[in-house]
C-alpha cells in the first residue's frame, strides 16, 4: 500500500527543489527527516512538511506503521510562473519569472 502527499504552488523553483528530493528518495522515513531538517536551504523545510503530510495520511487514513514506512517515490512538477517586470534602462522592462512547484512524496510500508 502507498500513500503520498501534493503540495501545490510552493514558491520554490523546481529546479532546486528536485535537488532536495534527490537526497531523500528510497530513504527510511525517519532518515528522511533527519536529512531534511538540518538542510540550510528552503527546499528542506517545504519538502519535509510535505513528507510529514505523507507520513501523517499514512497513519491516520491506512493504518500502516509508522516505523515501517520508507519514501518510495517523489517528484517535482513545475507550477504557475508569476510575471514580474523591473524598469531598465531608456524605459524599457525586463521580465522576471518567479517559478512555483507543485511536490508530491509517495510513502509506502516495507515488508
Amino acid at each position: 500500500m502507498e500513500v503520498k502527499a501534493t503540495a501545490k504552488t510552493l514558491r520554490i523553483q523546481p529546479r532546486k527543489a528536485r535537488l532536495v528530493l534527490d537526497l531523500i528518495r528510497g530513504k527510511d522515513v525517519e532518515e528522511a527527516a533527519a536529512i531534511l531538517k538540518f538542510l540550510p536551504n528552503k527546499g528542506g523545510y517545504l519538502v519535509g512538511k510535505v513528507l510529514h503530510s505523507a507520513v501523517a495520511n499514512a497513519v491516520n487514513n491506512n493504518d500502516l506503521d509508522e516505523s515501517k514506512l520508507y519514501v518510495k517515490a517523489c517528484w517535482v512538477d513545475e507550477g504557475i510562473t508569476l510575471k514580474r517586470f523591473m524598469p531598465r534602462a531608456k524605459g524599457s522592462a525586463s521580465a522576471i519569472h518567479k517559478r512555483t512547484s507543485h511536490i508530491t512524496v509517495v510513502v509506502a510500508e516495507k515488508e
